[in-house]
């Protein structure tokens, strides 16, 4: 599908003053995605977001030559539905894959490399795993017995701790499970659903009765198929960006909109139900009437505005608004300032290593373009639901832990010449135990209000890719309803 073109996408606008089909509520990625996927029924909406700018965490600044994304910096290619939008965005030409594959965790105040072909550190080949001190021999037994390990059949959701200590041992869980899968989310891996976050494991799991099993035969059947001229190619790059960071993204996604229909700096403060009609209550104190409504903001947002509505929806959906509030803090350094070779993508912290940072990740080793000449780019991140404190903290206080953590880590001499912080308070959806069934509550809820939909960060999954699969999805359902309503 080609980008819709503005001539067309132009008339079929609504005014404020008169019924439109659809108003999106929010204009971060799932509303961006919602309206694209609109336009390119061309169904009339309107987009109102209350902030003075699109795109919601999805932020990049250029300071001094470094180009830095606060927020999301990559797409996760094993999900298609965000590459899919690039391409029809005319952005696929632009995605670069990751440099560098390798990711280091701290062990006893090093950093020490994850094994190379491992999933989230779960080994999918014995050699690496053998070789890498990023777990102790012991450590190394237990996971390798993994294999072994009776299978649950009952399918009930688990905390990812569970899951992991049950499959891998408890060196698996600070080592692992602690700070790459539950710190993707900033969350606590004693509460964070393994059902709903990271589902392919628990179904590799039911399959093969192992994880290590079912990992290492999609590895050998990925080989297979992909040998067929008698040589296996490379296996793909986990992640892909865009040169100019992800508001490229949204940026493009905004310019293929129609211009009239998008509202910002108005937001919603209540909506209310007439008939067969919905009536949107704005910050600038009018008022608009719309026969369906999109509500793209985060659970905690969309609690408040649904329970005007109606206050079992605003109940059903204030059970899913656990939230985590995170810190972003980038630096620039000479690259004669670091000993460090920086070949990776950067690491992970666990908290029994005791330092003020969670992870760290080696921008410009990822990708090219994003550090001057001679200049390296560092992201650290703080807080999150292990340190919840941390945002409250004053920009120099967080600067000078993280230069301190990661001269310890990484051998730097000297001051950095760039220095940011981002603050994300409470940004952080947590898709805690049980949260698939609290969702599918809500969306029962949702079936008595014809017309209406929630999506976002936090309700169906999170991340760009499952934000904008879901916005579609619940834009295509709206749009399948409006034309047989």
């Amino acid at each position: 599908m080609n980008c819709p073109s503005r001539r067309w996408t132009r008339s079929f606008v609504c005014s404020r003053s008169n019924v439109c089909n659809v108003a999106i509520v929010g204009g971060g990625i799932s509303g961006l995605a919602a309206a694209w996927e609109l336009t390119a029924r061309r169904i009339p909406f309107v987009l109102y977001e209350r902030a003075p700018r699109l795109g919601g965490v999805i932020v990049t600044d250029t300071v001094d030559g470094y180009t830095i994304d606060a927020g999301p910096d990559a797409l996760l290619t094993q999900k298609p539905a965000a590459l899919a939008l690039c391409r029809e965005l005319g952005l696929a030409e632009r995605l670069q894959p990751q440099s560098s594959r390798r990711t280091f965790v701290v062990r006893r105040q090093k950093l020490r490399e994850m094994p190379e072909a491992s999933v989230f550190g779960i080994p999918s080949r014995w050699t690496p795993f053998a070789t890498t001190t990023a777990f102790s021999w012991h450590g190394k037994l237990r996971m390798a017995a993994e294999v072994l390990m009776p299978s649950r059949a009952n399918g009930h959701d688990e905390s990812i701790a569970s899951f992991i200590g049950r499959r891998f041992g408890r060196e698996a869980v600070a080592y692992m499970a602690e700070p790459l899968l539950a710190g993707i989310h900033g969350g606590d891996p004693e509460q964070l659903s393994m059902r709903a976050a990271f589902p392919r494991f628990m179904e590799l799991e039911a399959k093969y009765r192992s994880v290590i099993a079912g990992l290492r035969f999609a590895r050998v059947t990925a080989q297979g198929s992909t040998s067929a001229g008698g040589r296996a190619s490379a296996a793909p790059s986990p992640f892909v960006a865009l040169p100019d960071g992800m508001r490229e993204l949204t940026a493009a996604l905004a310019a293929a909109l129609p211009a009239d229909a998008l509202h910002v700096g108005v937001g919603v403060d209540a909506i209310d139900r007439r008939g067969g009609e919905y009536r949107l209550r704005l910050t600038d104190g009018t008022t608009s009437t719309v026969s369906r409504v999109i509500v793209a903001t985060p659970p905690r947002v969309a609690t408040r505005l649904l329970a005007t509505l109606d206050e079992r929806l605003g109940d059903r959906s204030a059970r899913l608004s656990a939230t985590s509030s995170a810190v972003t803090i980038a630096l620039g350094y000479r690259r004669g300032a670091i000993a460090h070779p920086l070949d990776g993508t950067g690491f992970v912290v666990p908290r029994r290593e005791q330092f003020s940072i969670r992870a760290a990740s080696w921008v410009s080793s990822k990708w090219s373009g994003r550090a001057p000449a001679d200049r390296v780019l560092l992201r650290a991140y703080v807080g999150g639901a292990s340190d919840p404190s941390a945002i409250e903290k004053s920009d120099d206080a967080l600067i000078l832990a993280t230069i301190r953590d990661l001269a310890r880590l990484m051998r730097i001499t000297g001051e950095p010449e760039m220095a940011r912080v981002y603050r994300w308070r409470d940004a952080t959806p947590q898709l805690h135990v049980g949260h698939l069934e609290k969702m599918a509550a809500l969306d029962r809820e949702l079936d008595g209000f014809p017309g209406l939909a929630v999506t976002a960060s936090g309700f169906r999954g999170t991340g760009i890719a499952d934000c904008v699969s879901d916005a579609r999805l619940q834009a295509r359902n709206v749009a399948a309803f409006s034309s047989t309503s």
